[in-house]
């Protein structure tokens, strides 16, 4: 996936999230784990947050996304999280407990995605080191490596 912009940025965040049913309660299967994946595709459609690949397992999400800088993590994740569960139970009331509100557990998982390794970090730190500018000061100090 190219990189998008915004007016003055450049950007490509994408992101690994998952999240479970409330109890880890192997439920979603049959017409209700296709409703989740209609609500939370219609979801993010309106948060303009496209979603790469995902999966709707038993009793989890597995979604790979592609976010834009300006909108928060946890912003999206609950508000993904809220407005599928009002929808869910609209759509199936039989899932609704008498005791808890919550269809989701309360927590979720995110590590971000990228093709630039630590490697490649490392090497790009170390050949920009090695470049002296004309006119520059070395500077000490205790932030700065003395290792020249």
């Amino acid at each position: 996936m190219d990189s998008k912009n915004l007016a003055h940025t450049r950007w490509k965040c994408q992101y690994h999230i998952v999240f479970i049913s409330k109890y880890r309660k192997k439920k979603l299967f049959g017409r209700l784990r296709l409703d989740v994946r209609e609500i939370l595709r219609v979801l993010c459609k309106y948060k303009r947050v496209d979603i790469i690949e995902g999966a709707v397992c038993a009793d989890q999400v597995h979604m790979c996304v592609s976010i834009t800088p300006k909108i928060r993590i946890s912003y999206f994740m609950g508000s993904l999280k809220g407005k599928s569960t009002l929808v869910i139970y609209d759509r199936h009331p039989e899932q609704q407990s008498k005791w808890s509100k919550a269809f989701w557990a309360r927590g979720y998982y995110v590590a971000t995605v990228g093709n630039v390794t630590e490697d490649a970090i490392k090497k790009y730190n170390t050949s920009g080191n090695n470049q002296k500018r004309p006119g520059r000061k070395k500077v000490k100090g205790p932030f700065f490596s003395s290792s020249k």
